[in-house]
């Protein structure tokens, strides 16, 4: 019961509940005064209660209630100029969702009053609209933050030795055979035993959840039946998505993630957040007003500088967060800090990263929000990957981000569908992507964990549909075929989409291990598509975003295709993880070692002699052999002891025909056995002599060893 008011604090922002009350802040630096409205449930049309905040400090309003608990409803309304051509659009009329809520209840109501301004009117964004929104909007929610962590630790993998896999929350389980309907699709479905014994069988270390942060079905996706599955849509940037939970949304979201994240951790698996910091779900100046355009719209987003009623546009959702303005980036680290101190997240895959290392103009290394990241005690021990690029001028920004960050490696993705697909000129690019790009990241003092290598993501085909399909196949979209990306570098090998040609057939599955091994055996972090080791299919859509249906979700029964994936798939990570030599920290020295003739690495023809400048130069050349050295590594373990491996030799042919490919002689003369080959009829195991010409059969790959 409400007995009284006091001031409270400026900080932290946000809702805190102490064991006694609440303390509410909120920055809203231009307002002339701010309400906090209390609502007793998240379907009541009006506040039980609205209380003028009685003071403001550095720009930040604040009030504490004495006996308030969690589960409390509140939501707040900002006064002040609306000046849209001076960027200010403060509307009483609208309901904001606190930028710091923990927790948000309901859904958003697409109505007109959610507008800042009155659609259809003349003046267009500068009318000012009087309806009330609080019926349509989400109520933030105050909760309580304990939480049983007992012995809860990061795994702390090292990321050279990391596998990680990207999975969506609620497609992952929602057509589990072994979950209770309940339980599928949610935060609890994907910590229960039998998804995270299939997580562990497959040997992952770290799972990238796609957006969980709260967020919004646009109105024109609502409007066409559609949702947006994929999360890019953030409204709030400390709240766990209640849809994925089975707990409830007034704040048991939060306990249920925690959970997940404390029953991945026993089993050994990082959780890594794909994250949205460079836009929100309020969109261009035509978007609705839900939050941050509503408590400090100049300080929060970049404004066309000489016309401020515009919004600057790096990512193409209407909006890009100012993180150059001191309080934005306070947002965006209190955030990630949260995530980390409060759910033990191990990580962060930043979505259009180059939008947030923007300076001024164009992206910059030494933005701000690198620099803050680098000095911050917590942030700067997690894992931090970057996806570096964004569609404003110069944002394409592969290879340019600092120490201590990873990148999404667009370039490993389109060489290694390249290569297979037939492509001339290949093998010289191909090579350094196999080697860990050094040519991206070894010139500012990276690592080739810096490289971040997929073949597919979540975006675009999966590798099914890579080896099924030429063209997309986005109509159930609504948007006539137009989206999605039209150059992807797949090829259908010779008939498009579903297929009773065996050969054809037999094809695709050949295609599909060439690169999942590829991936799996090359320098730097692998990144595996869900549902890529089971060949699941999308039927050639490569831009589900709005897709939350079985186009998108796992199918989890297996035809002989999938069995034969998901078998090759765990013994090629097995593969990985046994051998350290797959998984440097130090790029390779590439020449001759103390004085010798020994490499660590070197690069074949298939007459088994080093390849030179003319073959590496030569479009035609589509086979190549690439010979590790285990016995010189030059690396260390943590306890200082020498790292040695065996002699690994990978032999790549994207030629149709079979070539003949010597094996190269050892010192010693060790046989060669077979450990994996993509050809099904040469089985694993099999000893070949050194001088021996292995029939390295059309388009397939081989991985051979010599035991030392």
């Amino acid at each position: 019961m409400l007995t009284s008011i006091w001031p409270g604090r400026p900080y932290p922002l946000g809702a805190t509940w102490d064991g006694q009350g609440v303390n509410f802040a909120l920055f809203a630096e231009r307002a002339n005064r701010v309400e906090l409205c209390l609502f007793e449930s998240a379907d009541s049309p009006h506040a039980s209660m609205r209380i003028t905040m009685p003071e403001r400090s550095d720009g930040v309003w604040h009030v504490y209630l004495p006996n308030l608990r969690p589960g409390q409803l509140y939501g707040y309304r900002v006064y002040g100029p609306y000046n849209p051509d001076q960027g200010l659009r403060f509307n009483p009329n609208k309901l904001l969702i606190d930028p710091y809520a923990k927790a948000i209840s309901g859904d958003i109501i697409w109505d007109d009053a959610v507008f800042g301004y009155a659609i259809g009117h003349p003046d267009g964004d500068r009318s000012f609209d009087e309806r009330d929104s609080a019926p349509f909007m989400p109520r933030s929610v105050v909760i309580d933050n304990s939480f049983p962590w007992g012995d809860d630790r990061h795994p702390r993998t090292p990321l050279h030795q990391s596998v990680i896999y990207e999975l969506h929350v609620g497609g992952f389980t929602m057509l589990h055979p072994e979950l209770p309907e309940p339980l599928r699709g949610t935060y609890a479905g994907l910590a229960t035993p039998p998804v995270i014994d299939y997580l562990r069988s497959l040997g992952v270390t770290a799972v990238e959840l796609l957006p969980v942060h709260q967020y919004l079905d646009d109105r024109q996706l609502t409007e066409r039946g559609l949702r947006n599955y994929w999360g890019y849509n953030t409204i709030g940037f400390f709240a766990p998505d209640p849809r994925y939970s089975l707990s409830g949304a007034s704040g048991e979201q939060v306990r249920e993630f925690k959970s997940m994240v404390k029953s991945l951790h026993a089993a050994g698996i990082e959780v890594i957040l794909d994250v949205v910091y460079n836009h929100t779900a309020e969109g261009s100046e035509l978007g609705p007003t839900l939050s941050l355009r509503g408590t400090a719209n100049q300080t929060y987003y970049r404004l066309v500088g000489d016309q401020p009623r515009y919004y600057m546009d790096y990512t193409g959702c209407g909006n890009t967060l100012n993180v150059m303005h001191p309080r934005t980036l306070q947002l965006i680290m209190d955030s990630l800090r949260y995530w980390v101190i409060e759910m033990h997240v191990d990580g962060f895959r930043f979505d259009l990263a180059s939008a947030l290392a923007r300076g001024m103009h164009e992206a910059d290394r030494l933005s701000a929000f690198l620099d803050t990241i680098h000095q911050d005690p917590i942030l700067s021990q997690v894992k931090l990957i970057a996806e570096p690029w964004d569609i404003g001028p110069g944002g394409y920004q592969v290879g340019s981000f600092p120490v201590l960050w990873s990148e999404w490696n667009g370039k490993y993705r389109d060489t290694v569908r390249r290569f297979w697909k037939g492509d001339e000129a290949q093998v010289g690019e191909l090579a350094y992507r196999l080697a860990g790009s050094s040519d991206l990241y070894q010139h500012n003092g990276r690592r080739p964990s810096a490289s971040i290598n997929f073949v597919t993501a979540h975006d675009g085909f999966t590798l099914r549909d890579l080896v099924s399909y030429s063209e997309k196949r986005n109509e159930a979209n609504g948007e006539g075929n137009r989206d999605g990306e039209s150059h992807n570098n797949s090829w259908n090998c010779g008939e498009e989409g579903p297929s009773d040609d065996p050969e054809v057939e037999a094809l695709r599955l050949r295609q599909m291990k060439n690169m999942l091994a590829t991936l799996l055996l090359s320098q730097g972090v692998p990144m595996i598509l869900a549902g890529d080791e089971r060949a699941r299919s999308q039927r050639g859509n490569n831009n589900a975003y709005c897709q939350d249906n079985e186009i998108s979700w796992l199918d989890w029964r297996l035809d002989e295709v999938g069995e034969s994936m998901l078998e090759f798939t765990r013994r090629l990570v097995q593969i990985r993880r046994e051998h350290p030599v797959l998984h440097r920290r130090r790029f390779f020295q590439g020449r001759r070692i103390y004085g010798s003739d020994i490499r660590d690495i070197l690069w074949l023809r298939p007459d088994g002699e080093q390849m030179s400048q003319e073959e590496w130069e030569r479009g035609s050349v589509r086979c190549l052999g690439m010979l590790l050295n285990g016995q010189v590594m030059n690396e260390w373990g943590v306890q200082g002891r020498r790292i040695y491996d065996d002699v690994l030799l990978l032999a790549l042919n994207a030629h149709y025909e079979q070539v003949p490919f010597q094996l190269p002689y050892g010192a010693d003369g060790r046989t060669w056995e077979l450990l994996a080959d993509t050809f099904a009829e040469h089985a694993p195991g099999a000893c070949h002599q050194p001088g021996e010409r292995y029939p390295l059969e059309g388009r397939s790959l081989a991985l051979l060893i010599q035991r030392c």
